[in-house]
């Protein structure tokens, strides 16, 4: 694993910030959330609590802020926190076109700085769920929650993983690197679309490391590319994405 895995992602995502702003402005603009490189709507995941009014929540990795705004629109007071000076730049621009009172923080999400037992809500959707160590950043999702607080983040599967070359090519229908004692990949070297240094675990790892950390799993999902998709997002074509789980969602409780 690199070990300046934290510079590394920011700086890719500094640099690569100005590609991301239409996508943004059409994720900030939906009427119902879409979920994930495949935009699996919020009314068949039902990822978010349907109100918000009153609620604390936090985005941990925020980005653009896209899903940050949905909990706004929800009712929440919401905090936003990512690494990227340039991704967040995109988010207060749009918070202020959208006129979303919604706090945005410069910070490492391994180590926010928020007060503890703050927030009754927290939510990552490819950001600390993929770019930082799981047993971190969900530490640090523990710290912040209230007791029975609800933590829900959506990342790769470890199957996309496995069946990803080591060059970065799209996935195949056949295993690429070993499954056991997976900690991530590595992406920084590779000639096609991943980029960075991404972590993932084994689900036996997952379930683990949730109990030592002291959450309980409530649900979990896995994703696939719905059927009228076509093309490729991330490396990963929609023929294998209709065929093999691409995305996970986790959701916990804070106990």
């Amino acid at each position: 694993m690199q070990r300046n895995y934290l510079s590394i992602n920011r700086d890719i995502w500094n640099a690569d910030a100005a590609n991301w702003v239409d996508f943004a402005q059409a994720r900030w603009a939906l009427e119902t959330p879409e979920w994930g490189n495949w935009g699996n709507p919020e009314t068949d995941l039902n990822l978010l609590p349907a109100d918000m009014a009153g609620m604390n929540a936090v985005e941990l990795g925020c980005g653009t802020g896209y899903v940050s705004y949905w909990m706004h629109r929800r009712g929440a007071r919401v905090t936003g926190i990512d690494i990227s000076t340039e991704q967040l730049g995109t988010a207060r621009n749009l918070a202020t076109a959208h006129r979303a009172d919604i706090t945005f923080i410069e910070g490492n999400a391994e180590a926010t700085g928020l007060p503890e037992n703050r927030f009754d809500f927290a939510i990552s959707e490819y950001g600390a769920s993929i770019w930082c160590p799981p047993d971190k950043w969900l530490t640090e999702a523990w710290r912040v929650l209230r007791p029975g607080g609800r933590l829900v983040f959506l990342g790769n599967h470890p199957l996309s993983l496995i069946c990803s070359p080591l060059d970065g090519a799209p996935a195949e229908r056949m295993l690429h690197r070993p499954y056991r004692d997976m900690w991530g990949a590595d992406w920084t070297k590779v000639e096609f679309e991943p980029t960075g240094v991404c972590f993932n675990l084994t689900i036996a790892d997952w379930w683990n490391l949730f109990a030592d950390v002291g959450f309980g799993v409530t649900r979990y999902q896995e994703l696939y590319a719905p059927d009228h998709t076509q093309g490729s997002r991330a490396a990963i074509t929609a023929d294998w994405a209709k065929s093999y789980p691409v995305e996970q969602v986790w959701h916990l409780d804070k106990l």
